[in-house]
């Protein structure tokens, strides 16, 4: 087997053991187009056996990029943000490109404060994270690098933003719970100020309209908190409504809600179905019995994030909203679990 002299291992070797020129070892290298499958594969093949990895500083001097990322958050808690940032290290890693992080603390002025720190250490390009999915204002397009919107979209059409599909989220409740076998569905919703709630909500009554069925009782809004589910639930047993399951639009209000029926001995998931959203784990696993939810795929989100990011810095930018479809997550709140 031939093997690399003592010397560093330079492209040169790499293209001479290949039999390619080195311009087309390092397109292949690179994963660059008009180089042929049989060929890129050879150059791999040589890489391997030779042990070679490519000088990131001359190719960063070479580019005129530093191998590393900005990524702004205006999450507090991390409840969001940090599997974003999980997957968008993921996909970063494989690219050997590093992140830099800032926390805006949801003010406006805090980020952009972050944003121009970050762009004078030489970013190659910037995440922006946002705690939320309402939709945000553009930073604009003047930084000299590519910028990339995760949860929060961007209200700019021309930007690149990553969210789920809260409106398919609903849906996704509602089709769930009458696979169960229920049938008069009441929604629980959070404040109306969030998009969320009005777009978990569309879904929901769309997928309910679709079998011919309408929402069990009212549905009611208030904050996101277990308090609300409480009094929401209690008000739709007082009122006499028929219900054998309930949507609550985040795991806060589901917990709240089964704390409600379990004091009127109801039981769940038999008499009532119960299921959250945003798959929260703290939540989730310590209800009881433990809570169906809706996960909102954030790591994903992530890690789609980056990878346009990283096609947008090599000179291929996305524009528009990429919507991840939401995931079911059934546990037995739903239906028992053998």
């Amino acid at each position: 087997m031939r093997t690399a002299s003592r010397h560093a291992v330079r492209l040169e070797d790499v293209a001479s053991l290949a039999k390619v020129s080195p311009a087309t070892a390092s397109k292949a290298l690179h994963n660059q187009p008009r180089v042929s499958a049989d060929t890129r594969q050879r150059v791999l093949n040589a890489a391997k056996q030779l042990n070679y990895s490519p000088n990131r500083l001359a190719q960063s001097l070479v580019k005129g990029a530093t191998g590393t990322i900005g990524l702004v958050t205006s999450d507090l808690q991390g409840r969001f943000s940090t599997p974003i940032l999980i997957g968008a290290e993921n996909e970063l890693r494989t690219q050997s490109t590093s992140v830099l992080l800032a926390n805006a603390r949801g003010d406006a002025a805090l980020e952009h404060s972050h944003v121009e720190k970050l762009l004078s250490l030489k970013v190659d390009g910037l995440l922006i994270v946002q705690r939320e999915t309402n939709a945000r204002p553009s930073l604009g397009q003047d930084f000299g690098v590519p910028l990339v919107y995760a949860y929060g979209p961007s209200t700019n059409t021309d930007d690149c933003s990553v969210t789920c599909d809260n409106v398919d989220a609903g849906r996704i409740a509602v089709n769930h719970l009458i696979s169960c076998g229920k049938h008069s569905i009441a929604i629980i919703g959070g404040d109306e100020r969030y998009t969320a709630t009005t777009d978990r909500t569309k879904g929901a009554l769309e997928a309910l309209a679709e079998v011919g069925l309408q929402p069990a009782g009212p549905i009611r809004y208030g904050r996101w908190d277990e308090n609300w589910g409480r009094a929401a639930t209690r008000l739709l047993i007082d009122q006499g409504v028929d219900f054998d399951a309930v949507v609550c639009q985040n795991d806060q209000l589901a917990r709240g809600c089964i704390d409600a029926l379990k004091q009127q001995g109801i039981s769940i998931p038999e008499d009532v179905a119960v299921i959250g959203h945003d798959n929260w784990e703290v939540l989730t696993s310590s209800s009881r019995p433990t809570l169906t939810s809706i996960d909102n795929q954030t790591e994903t989100i992530g890690r789609r994030a980056a990878r346009y990011l990283m096609d947008a810095i090599n000179g291929y930018p996305h524009h528009g909203i990429d919507y991840v479809p939401c995931r079911l997550i059934q546990r037995e709140s739903t239906l028992p679990l053998d």
